[in-house]
């Protein structure tokens, strides 16, 4: 898509964000903190250029974990908005559910599907029983890139 711009929201409504960029990836990430923090089976992220995102109403505050990612919250709902990965510089994962149209963020690879729950299944095209290495990583990127094409017609 040209210039695309997606927009979302907290629960609550007092955060709204902004993002200018399609994703990079999409995931699903099955792991028990994940599970814990969504109160689901697995938490989507949509990864995205720092630089294509803001907050353009109300504040944040760091939630969940405080070391290899931050999880960022509303302020005010708590609600789980995105997650700054500390040891990625330069990309956000947006929660997609958050968007207000987030019906296109279908989750192309699964990470943790190890502590998947037994009846939890997403139309993923990659899994991983842990998380990726760097390597693997990478290689996801280039990928998703085809397939977003690809479903875009």
């Amino acid at each position: 898509m040209d210039n695309p711009i997606h927009e979302g929201g907290c629960r609550c409504g007092r955060l709204r964000f902004r993002l200018r960029s399609d994703p990079v990836l999409t995931i699903a990430c099955h792991c028990r903190g994940c599970q814990r923090m969504t109160a689901s089976a697995f938490s989507l992220g949509a990864l995205h250029p720092t630089a294509s995102f803001e907050v353009v109403s109300g504040e944040t505050l760091v939630g969940g974990l405080h070391g290899p990612a931050e999880h960022i919250h509303c302020s005010y709902c708590l609600s789980w908005i995105y997650t700054r990965p500390t040891l990625a510089a330069g990309v956000v994962f947006v929660r997609p559910t958050m968007l207000d149209h987030p019906d296109a963020f279908t989750p192309f690879v699964e990470f943790a599907t190890s502590e998947k729950l037994p009846w939890a299944f997403t139309p993923a095209k990659r899994r991983f029983a842990g998380f990726p290495s760097r390597e693997e990583f990478a290689a996801l990127l280039p990928d998703y890139a085809i397939h977003a094409r690809e479903a875009a017609g």
